[in-house]
């Protein structure tokens, strides 16, 4: 397996910073945070867009991913959200990132209204990313948290450029075993978010393996599976501005890592 880092642990750092991050930590790839307070988000003009894509290039480390915030699934208006799809996987085209994260952002809709909803919306830009190369990823997350949550609206979808982000920590929260979140995403699976957090209802990120959440099932049911795809950790120092610092932490979360998956 592949280990990549979020940028959300790592917030407002200038892409070349990223990329040296990276390097100097010995991780393959990067997934950007694609929020406007970033260096880089669907408003980044091409030059901007060129010249992140060529400092991932000549440094060897692969763009994974941008995480942006459209919400598949809202009660905002149809043009409104299919607009921001389209101009987020535009944005993974450019930069040369496989992947495009999105939210489900349900909310208080009934289950069925907000599956067919994002379902409906994701079938729409699925054209567009496979025109780019680009896979969109509905993460479990919010109205959507758990394995089986996700393939309620991936399976009708259908399209192999439409797929899922598992996020251990939401399936985690949701009460789903990773022996029934792999078997459900497997079809649909992009890549993994790994994390570790204080306590159940203190979700501050901590080093991986220090905290409460079960990793080693999570990879073991990757491992047994067989599934060489990519791991991210996902380090929510974001919102948590008093976890210690990425930079601080990130060699022995690679390592930690390492030894789980050899």
């Amino acid at each position: 397996m592949k280990l990549a880092f979020s940028t959300l642990g790592v917030p407002g750092l200038p892409v070349p910073e990223v990329v040296r991050l990276a390097r100097a930590h010995g991780y393959d790839g990067v997934e950007l945070r694609a929020h406007p307070e970033e260096p880089l988000h669907p408003g980044t003009d091409a030059r901007g867009r060129a010249a992140a894509a060529g400092e991932f290039t000549d440094a060897g480390i692969t763009l994974l991913a941008v995480a942006g915030y459209v919400e598949v699934a809202s009660p905002a208006p149809d043009d409104t959200v299919l607009d921001d799809l389209a101009a987020l996987v535009r944005l993974a085209g450019d930069v040369g990132a496989r992947y495009a994260r999105v939210f489900p952002g349900g909310g208080e809709r009934p289950a069925a209204e907000a599956d067919a909803v994002a379902a409906r919306r994701l079938g729409a830009v699925a054209p567009l990313a496979a025109d780019l190369g680009v896979h969109v990823l509905l993460e479990t997350h919010d109205s959507h948290r758990t394995g089986v949550d996700a393939a309620r609206v991936l399976g009708p979808v259908g399209h192999p450029n439409v797929g899922a982000l598992w996020d251990v920590l939401h399936t985690w929260l949701g009460g789903e075993p990773p022996s029934t979140t792999y078997p459900v995403l497997a079809p649909h699976l992009g890549y993994v978010q790994v994390k570790d957090v204080a306590a159940v209802d203190d979700l501050t990120p901590v080093p991986l393996g220090a905290g409460v959440l079960p990793l080693v099932p999570c990879l073991d049911v990757l491992a047994e599976a067989g599934w060489e795809g990519w791991l991210c950790w996902e380090y929510e120092r974001r919102w948590h501005g008093a976890a210690a610092a990425f930079p601080a932490v990130a060699t022995a979360g690679r390592d930690y890592l390492r030894s789980l998956v050899g």
